[in-house]
């Protein structure tokens, strides 16, 4: 199907129906998803998109689906439980020593699996109110245990440039704020607007930044984006990675860890793989946990140390990252020794290849 000319960014299931990305029967069903979830598909997500392919990995994470209508149990509205954890608008403080701060409620993207899908988009707030930016302020110099703090949201690089450097300016004058992390998607949905003012913007004296890119499939590491991650990384602002785990998307051995070499490649270092969210209408999604503890047994020894992620799962309702990777040890039994030592248990250690061996060995 020829493409007709398209906009900027493809924001209604007509846009996608007309550039060949949705099946014209799944139009009126798609509205309806639409209606409740944000949808926005830049053009240079959509140029990497095969539409020729059912079950392309790029379409599957951005082109809406009839399956987002259809929520399974135990989905929630806030399924890491931000709201048990919001002291006041726009702060998230689940550990002692950082906060979240949610500058924005806009993606240039929209991604199907969102936890935050309830939370953003358009006929929400698009960004804090002044009042509220300046009571999160408040509430970040009234806290000295506060070392980090997360700009999130929403995408916080979808502000401009001007404002981004006067809330890096604000917030590294406190103190005690040595880290501020930007959690983005932008060099992966439009790596052109990762300009010099931007990449400027995110540099102050007082604070060390740190941004976390989100990318789930090897393909959305083009040569675009990987040029625009380095702009970051040669200004000397140091990227780390969150992806999600995604039925259909990243969910075999083979495209996961050439998605972690991607990273590496690029200079991102490999940090979270998280387990998918319990967000409304995203079953389709999810993968089971033994599943994910599968692939990631798979990396181990067969692909650098640089490439491993850690597989953690947000507990539902508030309680934090949890690490959930394979295990490797285990208590094997415990062997008396004299009097001068207390009782030393040995373990069961399984190698990369699926072999148990003894620690300490028999013997020793």
């Amino acid at each position: 199907m020829n493409r007709i000319e398209r906009p900027t960014t493809l924001r209604s299931a007509a846009d996608l129906v007309a550039q060949g990305l949705a099946d014209p029967a799944e139009q009126p069903a798609l509205e309806r998803v639409a209606q409740r979830y944000a949808v926005a598909v830049t053009t240079h997500l959509a140029d990497l998109i095969d539409a020729d392919d059912p079950n392309d990995p790029i379409a599957r994470q951005f082109v809406p689906s009839v399956d987002e209508l259809n929520a399974a149990p135990g989905e929630r509205g806030d399924p890491i439980g931000d709201d048990a954890h919001a002291p006041l608008p726009g702060i998230v403080h689940r550990y002692p020593d950082r906060v979240l701060l949610k500058l924005v409620h806009v993606c240039a993207v929209y991604c199907r699996f969102c936890f935050r899908r309830e939370m953003v988009g358009p006929g929400k707030d698009n960004a804090l109110s002044e009042e509220a930016y300046r009571g999160a302020l408040d509430y970040i110099r009234g806290h000295g245990d506060i070392w980090e703090v997360i700009l999130t949201g929403g995408d916080p690089l979808m502000l401009s440039p001007r404002r981004l450097k006067e809330i890096m300016a604000d917030l590294a004058d406190i103190d005690h704020v040595r880290i501020i992390r930007i959690h983005t998607r932008l060099p992966v949905a439009d790596p052109q607007r990762i300009t010099p003012a931007l990449v400027d913007a995110l540099q102050v004296p007082g604070a060390a930044t740190w941004v976390a890119l989100h990318a789930n499939h090897p393909r959305e590491l083009s040569p675009p984006v990987r040029a625009a991650c380095a702009r970051l990384i040669d200004a000397g602002i140091p990227l780390v990675s969150q992806s999600v785990l995604l039925r259909g998307v990243n969910d075999d051995a083979a495209t996961l860890a050439a998605l972690m070499r991607a990273f590496v490649e690029t200079r991102i270092k490999p940090y979270y793989l998280h387990h998918g969210d319990l967000a409304p209408g995203t079953a389709h999604l999810r993968t089971t946990l033994a599943h994910g503890q599968a692939l990631i047994r798979s990396l181990r020894g067969r692909v650098s140390g640089l490439c491993q992620p850690d597989y953690v799962l947000d507990i539902p309702g508030g309680y934090g990252k949890a690490p959930v990777g394979p295990q490797y040890i285990s208590a094997e039994d415990s062997v008396e020794q004299d009097h001068a030592a207390a009782a030393q248990t040995r373990y069961r250690v399984v190698d990369y290849c699926g072999e148990a061996h003894l620690y300490p060995p028999a013997g020793e």
